[in-house]
């Protein structure tokens, strides 16, 4: 079965092919369809946004299209960086989005913080939402060289003593929020055969 992920991160690609490796999928990335310009995500939830890039990359393509948003979520700054955890920082970059956190942080004893990944999926039959959380805390200072984004200042409770980015992909993928989403998309994807909505296509469970 032919399934398109809606993005052109080469690292969410790799994950994910990583996650599905069992199943009997070709996943394709955004690159297949390079006329696709970038694809909103205007929208101040991370389903919202999920649903809105599946929905244009599967009216473009014409097939099953799975998209996530995801983020990170830090209790001491009520929730942010949350949907703009890629822009976080004027500069947009991973670096940039690191330090500027820890700035915020800075004197913050309370670090409570968790990794949360919406999925959608949306065929010709509807739609449908998961959500994959890990919680964990952010850390004084960054650790590791693998993962990316926010990976070596995420510490998450179910590695005690190690930062995201200091796990092995497997590792990572077992208890990432990403990892917890898409071990639910074969589910999802039982749907696809199913009849459509009596109330038309595209509406989320």
């Amino acid at each position: 079965m032919k399934l398109v992920f809606a993005t052109r991160n080469t690292h969410k690609l790799d994950e994910v092919r990583a996650i599905l490796a069992s199943e009997d999928l070709e996943l394709l990335g955004l690159d297949h369809w390079p006329e696709l310009g970038e694809i909103p995500e205007d929208h101040d939830t991370f389903e919202l946004n999920a649903l809105q890039k599946a929905q244009v990359v599967h009216a473009a393509t014409g097939l099953p299209t799975v998209a996530d948003d995801s983020g990170l979520e830090v209790d001491a700054l009520d929730g942010r960086p949350g949907v703009f955890s890629k822009r976080f920082s004027a500069e947009g970059t991973d670096s940039a989005n690191n330090a500027l956190l820890l700035r915020e942080l800075d004197g913050v004893v309370a670090r409570e913080a968790r990794f949360r990944c919406v999925l959608a999926l949306v065929w010709a039959g509807g739609a449908r939402t998961v959500d994959g959380r890990c919680e964990g805390a952010i850390a004084l200072s960054a650790r590791g060289e693998g993962g990316f984004g926010y990976d070596p200042l995420f510490l998450p409770d179910a590695a005690p003593g190690k930062a995201m980015a200091e796990l092995s992909a497997d590792q990572k993928n077992a208890i990432s929020h990403r990892g917890l989403a898409f071990a639910q998309l074969p589910a999802l994807l039982d749907a696809v055969n199913s009849p459509v909505d009596e109330a038309g296509d595209l509406k989320p469970a």
